[in-house]
């Protein structure tokens, strides 16, 4: 099994995510985790919403500290992070980068706007996951 690492800042939004993403089109053959350098209390609520929206349950998911996650097993990170400083490890290990802005970083946003901002982030996200799945790449 390959080990996918999908990191980002507070763990809250994109990294659960394509956590989710992954676990559901790449779980079968790989191991699928989320972490951040400064994780935030829980789970987004409308990274969840849009989540469920496309039958996809990250409900039970918590953001995690990078330093909960043994980095033995991994073969591959990917940061999503675009407009904040990311998470820098230091290792071996393979690394993609994912620009992709947080989603919760505007607080003013009316709700409507917020949502549609979590939906074309989760889809970014999926096609990307695709990506890696049609690929079969080898780490």
């Amino acid at each position: 099994m390959k080990g996918i690492l999908f990191l980002c800042v507070e763990n809250h939004a994109r990294s659960q995510m394509a956590e989710g993403l992954a676990r559901h089109f790449l779980g079968h053959q790989n191991d699928i985790y989320s972490a951040g350098s400064k994780p935030a209390k829980r789970v987004h609520p409308m990274a969840t919403a849009v989540m469920a929206e496309i039958g996809i349950d990250i409900s039970g998911q918590y953001p995690k500290s990078i330093d909960t996650i043994d980095l033995s097993k991994i073969q591959l990170i990917v940061t999503l992070c675009a407009d904040e400083e990311c998470p820098k490890i230091p290792s071996k290990i393979r690394h993609e980068r994912w620009a992709i802005s947080d989603p919760s970083y505007n607080a003013k946003e009316q709700t409507n706007e917020q949502i549609r901002k979590f939906r074309k982030i989760r889809d970014s996200l999926r096609q990307l996951v695709l990506n890696l799945r049609a690929a079969d790449q080898v780490w």
